[in-house]
């Protein structure tokens, strides 16, 4: 197992500023308001001696409200959990109240340690407090302007050590392809308390106000020896109803967590049913083609009985009739009845994302198709299918040559989507279709 590395200081010190520095992108969402990472995120730093990094919620010594010490209470497993420590205090601001009590958790604590000064763009700040609570003198750095950050890692590898059966296991043993998971739904609807409930534990933040969760977060595990990602996700509200500011960026970073999943699980809350936000998502996710498992949560809230859920089966096929493939699973985050049927399902649908044709089988496939229906044209032009092929896999990806695809209704190509997922599959995963137009391509070739 990797070394843990915790950030951890009072809020706005810069904390998730450093995270997005070493992991070189914006994965932590970064706002001068106080509060804005609530959960903790783990990403993996990468180069001869890699470790976790973790970025956590500002620890305050008072705390007004159940979010707030949701908040606190992450960051504290985050420092039992880490292996060093880089105790973070802002050089501009100078030491407060907050700063002590986090230097007294640190302490209690005994981890080892990198104390940091932040937000040190001018190198003349006085740092004599931060030496005076007895942890050493600190690295300072300005992570915006890559000041000291260096110098900093070169001491994060100096502090960690690996065990020499943890280097052998790397060396000798072959990465296992991780299944990526984005949980995805309405505000509120029960997506954390659900990742709470597969892993026995509090890994997220559980609030029954809606928006606790503003930023997705990575969590790595296994289940019936294969290895997961799973993606929790700030809620997705309609798209007049997002603000400005932190819920916009948390509203893109939902999209982007769908984007980067190999399957998406909207989740439903079976209490209230289906609504028209559910649909919305719904188009979100299928825009990047992806696996999809329907999750309708709060099984044991619903009417018992099957009657009640073939009935919400019934109705959930005709408001989602554009995906009828994605299967269907009634789920409770509070018992946890059918939780793994998800996982199942999308072992399953991971190995279907992975299928490919052969060329030969799939055109006689579609010589059967075509004189089983032929196309209709649009008044005099007639339209014709020449030949097809499957050009990727993860999502399942076919090109078929046609004299011009403008001859073509949109329903055909539903047509031999239909025919293609009967005769081969495809549960569960988009596939994306496309016409290539032999005319326009013979126009390019004499230019």
């Amino acid at each position: 197992m990797l070394p843990l590395v915790a950030i951890i200081g009072k809020p706005n010190v810069g904390k998730s500023t450093l995270f997005n520095r070493f992991v070189g992108k914006r994965k932590a969402i970064v706002s001068p308001t106080p509060g804005t990472t609530r959960d903790r995120h783990y990403a993996e730093i990468e180069g001869k001696k890699p470790y976790l990094l973790i970025d956590t919620g500002g620890i305050e010594s008072k705390t007004e409200g159940v979010i707030e010490d949701n908040i606190i209470a992450q960051a504290k497993l985050a420092l039992d959990e880490a292996d060093l420590i880089l105790f973070m205090i802002d050089a501009k601001e100078g030491m407060t109240a907050d700063d002590h009590h986090v230097a007294q958790l640190v302490r209690k604590s005994g981890k080892k340690l990198i104390m940091v000064a932040s937000k040190c763009d001018s190198g003349m700040e006085d740092i004599s407090e931060i030496i005076s609570l007895g942890f050493g003198a600190p690295i300072m750095i300005a992570a915006t302007h890559k000041i000291g950050i260096e110098e900093l890692q070169k001491s994060i590898h100096k502090h960690i050590r690996k065990e020499k059966d943890t280097q052998k296991k790397k060396k000798t043993a072959p990465q296992k392809e991780k299944i990526r998971l984005a949980m995805l739904g309405r505000p509120n609807v029960g997506k954390s308390s659900l990742i709470n409930k597969l892993f026995g534990s509090e890994k997220l933040i559980v609030s029954d106000i809606a928006g606790t969760t503003i930023d997705s977060t990575d969590i790595d595990f296994e289940y019936h020896h294969n290895t997961y990602t799973l993606v929790d996700t700030a809620g997705i509200r309609r798209r007049g109803k997002i603000e400005k500011g932190i819920e916009k960026y948390s509203f893109l970073r939902s999209l982007q967590a769908g984007d980067k999943a190999d399957i998406c699980v909207l989740l439903i809350d079976g209490e209230e049913g289906i609504t028209a936000q559910d649909q919305h998502i719904a188009s979100y996710i299928l825009e990047r083609y992806p696996g999809v498992i329907i999750a309708v949560n709060k099984l044991d809230l619903m009417e018992s009985g099957e009657e009640t859920r073939n009935e919400f089966a019934h109705q959930l096929l005709h408001k989602f009739e554009f995906m009828p493939w994605a299967p269907l699973v009634f789920v409770s985050a509070k018992t946890g009845k059918n939780i793994d049927k998800i996982l199942e399902l999308a072992q399953n649908i991971k190995a279907t994302r992975q299928h490919r044709i052969e060329t030969g089988k799939l055109n006689r496939w579609l010589q059967k198709i075509i004189l089983k229906h032929q196309p209709t044209g649009t008044g005099r032009k007639i339209p014709k299918l020449f030949f097809m092929s499957q050009v990727d896999i993860n999502p399942p990806h076919f090109i078929i040559q046609v004299n011009n695809e403008e001859y073509f209704h949109f329903s055909y190509l539903r047509y031999l989507e239909n025919q293609l997922r009967d005769t081969f599959g495809f549960e569960g995963t988009a596939i994306k279709f496309q016409m290539k137009s032999k005319e326009e391509r013979f126009k390019k070739h004499s230019q």
